[in-house]
């Protein structure tokens, strides 16, 4: 019987949910808990890619529109609009109003219906306009409301894939990592929220004591919208779909921004 390493975990966190070029060599179900219990540090990479690239912008003089702009179509870019495609698609079936086999049906049809335009529109605007207010008040701001917002994102998805949450359909990314994390690895989750939170607070501390409670509430007012939407979608659907999973972390990041713009 072969053992996990916790490369495994990085490689298929990784390969799955981004576009670096890391080879994925296991696709059983103790690779996909590595994986997903490992989600949070592809999101701190994506974000911090996210990051740079605004402040590079800023640098050289552009606004902070542009870098706001930037800061959202770089994560779209390294995720290969995954999680976007997967709002889209879960905003279309929830909107449908039909039954869930029928809604799921929906969400694995190619084109995109008016539901799924609506829920990209609004979410991208919000992103960026959130980002761009982010990155008014101050550089460092900005650029910690972009790694946050990354990491709050895929630290959703860990939580998504607990113990106890089924899967809509036997087949797809949402059955292979459905129910992988047990309650105690669900709970060791919890403890790397507090350890995103706290990252968001040292950096808000060198901004002002404001920006810690903010950085704090970001993740978990993030993490409260996705399960929200989590247990919205299992009573609809049955259970997740690599759909729902993309349709959490957008939601996520997109509250997560939101409150790091407040205030």
């Amino acid at each position: 019987m072969s053992t996990t390493s916790p490369l495994d975990g990085v490689r298929f966190a990784f390969g799955t949910l981004t576009v670096f070029p890391v080879r994925v060599t296991r696709w059983d179900r103790e690779a996909a808990r590595g994986g997903m219990l490992c989600a949070p540090l592809a999101g701190l990479a994506v974000g911090a890619a996210a990051a740079a690239t605004g402040l590079v912008l800023l640098l050289l003089g552009a606004g902070a529109p542009l870098a706001a702009v930037a800061g959202v179509a770089v994560p779209a870019a390294l995720t290969r609009g995954l999680h976007l495609d997967g709002l889209a698609d879960t905003a279309d079936g929830l909107g449908s109003g039909k039954p869930a086999g029928d809604a799921l049906r929906i969400m694995k049809q190619s084109d995109i219906g008016p539901f799924g335009v609506i829920a990209l529109v609004l979410v991208l605007l919000a992103q960026a306009a959130a980002l761009a207010q982010a990155y008014e008040v101050s550089w460092a701001r900005g650029a910690c409301a972009a790694v946050v917002a990354g990491a709050a994102a895929r630290l959703a998805l860990t939580l998504a894939a607990r113990t106890g949450v089924p899967a809509a359909r036997p087949e797809g990314l949402g059955a292979a990592v459905a129910g992988v994390v047990p309650v105690r690895a669900a709970l060791g989750a919890a403890a790397a929220v507090t350890a995103v939170a706290a990252v968001a607070a040292a950096a808000g501390a060198a901004l002002g004591p404001y920006d810690v409670v903010r950085g704090v509430l970001a993740v978990w007012l993030a993490l409260a919208a996705a399960e929200a939407l989590l247990r919205h979608c299992v009573r609809r659907f049955g259970g997740v779909t690599g759909d729902v999973f993309g349709g959490l972390a957008e939601t996520a990041a997109t509250v997560a921004l939101v409150v790091l713009s407040l205030g």
